[in-house]
């Protein structure tokens, strides 16, 4: 059996967004997930995921932790955002999303992030993902035209994801306009 792939960490750093706002405990950070509803809708995790995930981001020098004395009840562990941490989340809230299979996820939380750091952070945040997808839709339909006609598959396959790029597209331009009115 091969050892497990460590992916690198992307909509984990959404968790930092939790501790910026406050050093946490682990259980904290689930519940607060738990409990937005806008996260909740995109983003379910089971809780010894949350605590693996916010594992990793200490190991990774984010979050570093120390141990907080409970009286009689076991004592727990307190994560803070590092400076390390705190960079990452800027850098990933500033980024588009990579590829569009992250879009629903990653981008969501993004926006939900974004939206708490102020206007500015929208507002650069929505322009750099409609860059993005400008670009990855020009690409697809560069390979489109590109493809033989005796190729119905490819093309439906590629004509697909133009169609989702169109309504990413106009989906963002509905999140300025709405956003941006608030």
């Amino acid at each position: 059996m091969s050892p497990m792939v460590k992916l690198p960490l992307s909509l984990e750093y959404a968790l930092l967004g939790f501790v910026r706002e406050r050093p946490s405990y682990a259980y904290e950070i689930h519940q607060q997930l738990e409990r937005t509803p806008v996260l909740h809708l995109i983003w379910r995790m089971k809780q010894r995921q949350t605590y693996a995930l916010l594992e990793r981001l200490e190991v990774e020098g984010c979050l570093a932790s120390a141990t907080v004395a409970q009286g009689r009840r076991p004592p727990r562990r307190m994560l803070r955002l590092t400076e390390q941490g705190m960079v990452a989340f800027q850098d990933w809230l500033a980024l588009p999303v990579e590829h569009g299979r992250d879009f629903r996820q990653e981008f969501m939380a993004k926006l939900f992030f974004a939206q708490r750091e102020g206007q500015v952070t929208l507002t650069v945040l929505i322009a750099r993902q409609r860059t993005a997808c400008a670009a990855w839709l020009a690409e697809f339909q560069t390979q489109l035209s590109a493809l033989p006609s005796k190729e119905p598959l490819d093309k439906l396959v590629i004509q697909f994801r133009i169609g989702q790029l169109d309504a990413i597209l106009t989906w963002l331009d509905q999140c300025e306009a709405v956003l941006h009115s608030e």
